[in-house]
């Protein structure tokens, strides 16, 4: 009998589902990919159908098979992560009630607002540590409620994306601590709060709300079906890994016991997080999330950026766009490269840029599905590389925005995500941050964070201390110490970029309104001067 010396990890993305097979002592040993889709509708919908998700989830873990002998055999365990948020409803038979809405969706946005500016809302925050935005799961599903009550009627459980794929893998209807804690219950408790499924209007829907799994702890077997789909072994023991921002930050670094560090994921999106004590939250009162770790009343204090790459993908399409125009085709991918140039023939701070690209507005460090990007002081004599700057540079300011939210910044700030491998960026971001970087050498950490739960859960290790000191600490970098010049020029300029956040909030407030179609009111100095409602 072949020796089990393998733990699979998924990460099931927005637009990517990746296998990872890892040793029990946290090396890599191979990876397979499949592209994710997913749909955009009006009003802002994002949807993907769950059917698909799971097959491409089968997928990969078929095509990893082919790539590492003997990996049915081999695999003593797996574990599964996945986007957060979002709502993927599952009715008789296990089947999915219609398409799956990702966090992506902002159809709920005039519901969370109003349920965000109830009195009850105080309390729901105080619980879950977590603003209401339109990418939660209890505001969709409050959305559906007002709207699509069908839906919800069909329903026997609401789930997430890696719930999704835990249901299909093992046939148990489950979610974990992390979410379900951020999204209807208690941080401090690791259960559902009675207090904000009332605040959310949901009381009639809680049989909606499945069990809570610590997947670091107990794990189910792989169903024969499960086997059959992937090729791999039933029985083989399946742990439910925490939501993908606490998995790759996990991976990544964000608790290895080192004062004072924080972790940044700068891909699509933004997160921006640093582990503290259930008992040491500070909580803001306007937004973050809290979400826990699979560690003894550990947690991660958390501000995310709806869009963070995805402002740098704008830009550049947008430029591919016009040079294609003139008879001259160009593909994005192909401008990538020209990034660093750009910013070597740039001035430092020239301009500011609001990256709140998203058509679901903002979530951190201010809660606000109006929100939108654009650029302030630009003259005539700017140029694209100064626009390519003032871009990139928004990723930093995002950054020092998001940890000032939260508490003191950063001492020493880990990086990962697909930007972190440029020098340039990581330059940009130590000097907003004013702390040196260290990047990890693991290559798939949302992956490596849920594969170390089901280390930890089939005894490979005695808690998740021990390994961490084995996954996580090597795998570290050289700190990178931040331009003491650039450092000065960005900490004259970050009042500047809260100013104007906070000036913009009522101009925001009126495209919108003129977008909807209806009569906008007169922006007036008062107004302005107030920073909106």
């Amino acid at each position: 009998m072949a020796k089990r010396d393998i733990i699979i990890g998924i990460d099931a993305g927005t637009s990517v589902i990746k296998a990872v097979a890892f040793s029990l002592q946290g090396r890599q040993l191979g990876a397979a990919a499949v592209t994710n889709q997913y749909d955009s509708g009006q009003n802002g919908a994002a949807t993907q159908n769950m059917d698909r998700t799971w097959a491409d989830c089968a997928s990969a873990l078929r095509e990893l098979g082919t790539r590492i002998d003997g990996l049915a055999d081999r695999t003593a365990a797996l574990a599964v992560t996945a986007q957060g948020d979002g709502t993927w409803l599952v009715g008789q038979g296990n089947r999915p009630v219609g398409d799956a809405w990702l966090w992506l969706d902002a159809r709920a946005a005039d519901t969370t607002r109003n349920l965000a500016q109830s009195l009850a809302d105080t309390a729901r925050f105080n619980a879950t540590g977590t603003a209401l935005n339109t990418c939660q799961q209890g505001a969709q599903m409050a959305h559906m409620q007002r709207h699509f009550p069908e839906l919800l009627d069909q329903a026997e459980v609401a789930l997430h994306c890696k719930d999704w794929l835990y249901l299909n893998l093992t046939g148990v209807r489950a979610t974990d601590p992390s979410e379900a804690s951020f999204t209807f219950g208690d941080f401090r408790t690791r259960a559902y709060s009675d207090t904000v499924i009332d605040a959310l209007g949901l009381r009639n829907r809680r049989h909606l709300l499945p069990q809570i799994v610590d997947g670091s702890g107990d794990t189910h077997p792989l169903s024969d079906a499960a086997a059959a789909q992937t090729g791999l072994r039933a029985g083989t023991p399946v742990s439910l890994g925490y939501v993908d921002m606490v998995m790759t930050a996990l991976g990544a670094g964000v608790y290895t016991g080192t004062k004072g560090a924080a972790c940044s994921t700068i891909g699509s999106t933004g997160v921006h997080m640093r582990a503290v004590r259930d008992d040491e939250v500070r909580l803001n009162g306007k937004s973050g999330y809290v979400i826990c770790l699979p560690a003894s009343r550990m947690v991660t204090q958390v501000q995310t950026n709806m869009a963070a790459t995805l402002n740098i993908d704008w830009a550049l399409r947008l430029a591919a766009d016009l040079m294609s125009e003139t008879g001259h085709p160009h593909d994005y991918a192909d401008l990538v490269a020209r990034i660093d140039g750009w910013l070597a023939r740039s001035e430092p701070g020239a301009l500011l840029y609001q990256p709140y690209v998203s058509e679901a507005g903002e979530r951190g460090p201010m809660v606000n599905a109006n929100a939108r990007a654009g650029f302030i002081g630009l003259s005539a004599g700017h140029r694209f590389p100064d626009l390519i700057r003032a871009v990139v540079e928004s990723l930093g300011m995002a950054a020092r925005d998001c940890y000032g939210a939260m508490d003191a910044l950063p001492q020493e700030l880990r990086l990962t995500g697909g930007a972190a491998r440029s020098q340039a960026l990581r330059g940009i971001l130590a000097a907003c941050v004013g702390a040196p970087v260290r990047v990890s050498a693991r290559e798939e950490a949302g992956a490596a964070g849920c594969a170390m739960m089901a280390a930890v859960a089939i005894g490979a290790y005695r808690d998740m201390e021990s390994c961490v000191a084995e996954w996580v600490s090597p795998l570290l970098g050289a700190a990178e110490a931040p331009d003491e010049k650039l450092m000065a020029t960005y900490a004259a300029l970050y009042p500047a970029y809260a100013e104007v956040r906070v000036a913009l909030e009522p101009v925001w407030d009126r495209l919108a309104t003129h977008r909807d179609g209806k009569s906008a009111p007169e922006i007036n100095a008062s107004d302005t001067a107030q920073g909106g409602s």
